[in-house]
């Protein structure tokens, strides 16, 4: 005869999930980066601007040093002559604009149309080296665009774009961030970045909105002022005609604010949340558009305010506040990859650095 076994076999325990999840800490504060900063500006100015390179590399390790993702902290490894380099190159070049269009307005044409040509490189060497300069658990990150990639991109496309009444500008847009991130790499790791141009529409088509309704606000104070200074009820026309451009600018700096929050913050969580390195890390971001306004209203104001000395807790607290809305999923095999990276690299940072290795920005 045959026993029936009724025993129910045991629940296997669920999976451990492939990845583990941790926040981006930033642990920077106001005062002591205001420590710094005051300090950069005054021998900023004391040598004439050539401390400059230095205020950087030191604002850079501050910032660097003060991010984190599980407890190790990101990496800012220029020299500041090599930053001085660039400064100086950049300086020549305006230089050299500014007094062949003042005395050769013909020719300034020329040479704008150089620096069109040149613009492509400077960005890539720009590009190029502050991620070389940049390294997480002494592993460094790397650029690899060309030439050609980013004539096509943030040259040809926004032309083309100005032909198509700007329809084209959200695929530049686009193609733009695609060809900056794509070519971003982690040690051997390559980012990969798998955006959607009907995000960049559809987030242009909100600040569009957003442009237009504040239009009509402003078209609105307009008549309001109008209105009222004609049947004479406030004040003198001078009076009515301060309080109109303190509404006027009210107006724009609430524009400002509500458009870049829209545009930065939602692009942002495009771009991070569709972006990975490759069986390393994949990124997340949250960026809630109402409290991104309100941080960057406040912080114009805390600006006007101060006339300026508030910058280093405004860009402190815009710091923390990008890294609260950021996370990364680690894969849990990263830690073995990571430790290969660290031996490959070893004697990278030894690298030979030619006339080239240098910052290259014009701002």
């Amino acid at each position: 005869m045959k026993i029936m076994n009724h025993s129910r076999a045991e629940p296997s325990a669920p999976a451990a999930p492939p990845y583990r999840k941790v926040p981006v800490v930033f642990s920077g504060d106001g005062k002591e980066f205001f420590g710094i900063w005051i300090v950069n500006v005054l021998l900023t100015i004391v040598t004439l601007g050539i401390y400059s390179a230095w205020a950087k590399v030191r604002t850079q390790q501050y910032f660097y040093g003060n991010l984190k993702i599980e407890g190790h902290p990101f990496s800012y490894l220029a020299q500041p002559l090599q930053i001085l380099k660039g400064r100086i190159l950049a300086v020549i070049l305006f230089a050299a604009y500014s007094l062949t269009s003042h005395f050769y307005p013909l020719w300034g044409l020329a040479v704008i149309g150089v620096l069109l040509f040149l613009f492509p490189w400077i960005l890539n060497q720009s590009l190029r080296f502050n991620l070389r300069m940049s390294s997480h658990r002494n592993v460094r990150f790397s650029f690899k665009g060309t030439y050609g990639e980013a004539f096509v991109y943030f040259i040809l496309l926004p032309i083309a774009s100005v032909f198509t009444l700007y329809l084209m500008l959200p695929f530049a847009f686009k193609k733009m961030d695609e060809y900056v991130y794509n070519n971003i790499s982690y040690g051997d790791k390559p980012l990969k970045s798998e955006l959607r141009g009907g995000e960049y529409y559809e987030t242009s088509l909100w600040v569009l909105l957003v442009g237009i309704g504040f239009m009509f606000g402003m078209f609105a104070i307009a008549l309001i002022f109008g209105a009222t200074s004609a049947s004479g009820e406030v004040g003198s026309s001078e009076g009515m005609a301060s309080l109109m451009m303190i509404a006027m600018g009210v107006f724009y700096v609430l524009l400002i604010s509500v458009s870049t929050a829209i545009y930065r913050g939602r692009i942002r969580n495009h771009i991070l949340n569709n972006s990975e390195f490759d069986g390393l890390v994949q990124t997340r971001s949250d960026v809630k558009i109402w409290p991104y306004t309100k941080l960057i209203l406040t912080n114009v104001v805390l600006m006007i305010v101060t006339v300026g000395f508030a910058y280093p807790w405004i860009k402190v607290r815009t710091t923390r506040f990008l890294a609260q809305a950021t996370m990364v999923l680690i894969d849990n095999e990263a830690d073995g990859a990571v430790d290969k990276m660290q031996e490959s690299q070893s004697a990278f940072g030894e690298e030979a650095a030619d006339v080239f290795d240098m910052d290259i920005a014009l701002t």
